[in-house]
C-alpha cells in the first residue's frame, strides 16, 4: 500500500529566527559603549597584556635559632637561713650591679637562676636579701654553662 499525504491542514511550525528585539538592543548597547568608554585605538586593543617580572629571589641570612643561644645557669650551694632570699648582681645577660635578680630556692641549701640572653661571659656576685654582699672576688660564667659555687658571707 502506498501512503498518500493526508489532506488534513498542517500545523504551523515555529520559525528559527532571531527575536525581533535583539538587533535594536545590540545596536543601542554598542552606541552607549562608544559614548561612555574612552576611545581606544584598535592597535591598543590588539596588544597583549605585558607580564610583570617577579622580583629576584635573594637568599636571606638566617638569624641564629633560639636553641643556638644556650641558657646559662648559676647555682649557689649555701644555707642563708629561713626567711632570707638570695640575689645575684653583675653584668651581662640582663644582670645589673645596681639591683639584684632574685634566685629560686630549689632545696634547703640550693639556689639557682637561669639567664637566657648570655652571648658573652657573665660577671656576678651573690647577695643576701639584695643587701649583704658575699666575700671574695667576683665570679664568672661562660655563656651556655652551668656554674655551681659555695659563696661565703
Amino acid at each position: 500500500m502506498k501512503k498518500t499525504p493526508s489532506k488534513a491542514p498542517k500545523t504551523p511550525t515555529k520559525a528559527k529566527t532571531a527575536p525581533v528585539e535583539a538587533k535594536p538592543v545590540a545596536a543601542k548597547l554598542s552606541a552607549l559603549a562608544k559614548t561612555v568608554a574612552p576611545k581606544v585605538s584598535k592597535a591598543k586593543l590588539a596588544e597583549k597584556p605585558v607580564k610583570q617580572a617577579s622580583a629576584p629571589v635573594v637568599p636571606v641570612a638566617k638569624a641564629p635559632a633560639p636553641e643556638a643561644i644556650l641558657p646559662t645557669q648559676i647555682v649557689a650551694q649555701v644555707d642563708i637561713g629561713f626567711g632570707n632570699q638570695l640575689f645575684v648582681r653583675g653584668e651581662g645577660a640582663g644582670l645589673s650591679w645596681e639591683k639584684g635578680l632574685p634566685m629560686a630556692n630549689v632545696a634547703a641549701d640550693r639556689w639557682q637562676v637561669t639567664l637566657q640572653a648570655a652571648t658573652a661571659p657573665i660577671v656576678f656576685k651573690f647577695l643576701i636579701n639584695d643587701v649583704t654582699w658575699s666575700v671574695g672576688d667576683d665570679h664568672m660564667a661562660a655563656p651556655g654553662s652551668t656554674v655551681t659555687l659555695v659563696p661565703l658571707f
